[in-house]
């Protein structure tokens, strides 16, 4: 079985592989300082909370954009399963180039995304990720990664306004009734859902304005994912599993170990 971890800024993402299958999935915060210890036994226990043994996990394959933390969960993922994980990093196959201005600098969730999108859907294709950042970017017909924007996401922008104010409170972020509010909560409400998807379509326009493309597919992801596209029609698919499909894809891709 392959074992699939996604570290990003708010949560660490697993996923259980069984052949092509996705047997099971967890999540766990990422802010909070962890041991080698505290992440080894945290993953086996939600491994085993969803019944399968950690002893069947065979393989491993990370990405991640928390540079910090990869010493302690590389060392625990080996300490607790005896496997040196596969890390998604520059020189590794993927299936697709890296034209951006500097491929390096390309965060590994946003190439593993673009890999999904392109192998599962086709190119052109933009891909969006709607995480702690919202991210979109380019991938052409012939595979090549051409680059993208990095935008603040809809939880980042919340938080600046309950943080940064002395009155407004912390809300949930939802799709409101009504864009016109009559209280606090669902004025802020309307103001994080209809801002976040005007960012939306307004990147989305001048992505396709600028490659001269209008029939690019848009393909979205990520945890606010599924609300931003129940509110636009210029998102054409939302794939919650889209960065799990993609690391198993990039596994598939690399010489297989003796």
């Amino acid at each position: 079985m392959l074992l699939a971890l996604d570290i990003g800024n708010t949560n660490i993402t697993g996923a259980i592989f069984d052949g092509d299958e996705m047997m099971a999935t967890f999540r766990m915060t990422t802010k909070v300082p962890r041991t080698s210890d505290e992440f080894g036994m945290m993953i086996t226990n939600l491994i085993e909370k969803n019944k399968i043994k950690p002893h069947a996990i065979t393989d491993i394959i990370v990405a991640s954009v928390v540079p910090k933390i990869n010493y302690s969960l590389g060392s625990a993922l080996i300490k607790y399963f005896n496997i040196t994980p596969i890390t998604v990093e520059p020189g590794i196959k993927t299936g697709i180039r890296l034209d951006a201005y500097n491929p390096r600098q390309v965060g590994s969730d946003r190439i593993v995304d673009a890999v999904a999108a392109y192998t599962l859907y086709g190119g052109p294709v933009i891909v969006v990720d709607f995480g702690t950042a919202t991210t979109y970017d380019l991938v052409t017909e012939e595979g090549s990664f051409t680059g993208g924007v990095t935008a603040p996401g809809a939880q980042s922008a919340a938080s600046s306004l309950w943080n940064l104010t002395a009155q407004l409170p912390e809300v949930q972020i939802v799709k409101p009734t009504t864009v016109i509010a009559k209280d606090t909560v669902s004025s802020m409400q309307a103001g994080i859902y209809y801002s976040q998807i005007g960012q939306t379509e307004a990147i989305i326009r001048e992505l396709k304005r600028e490659s001269g493309k209008n029939d690019i597919k848009v393909v979205a992801t990520g945890g606010l994912g599924g609300l931003i596209t129940e509110g636009t029609d210029i998102i054409d698919i939302y794939d919650p599993a889209l960065t799990m499909k993609g690391l198993k894809i990039i596994f598939d891709k690399q010489p297989r170990r003796q």
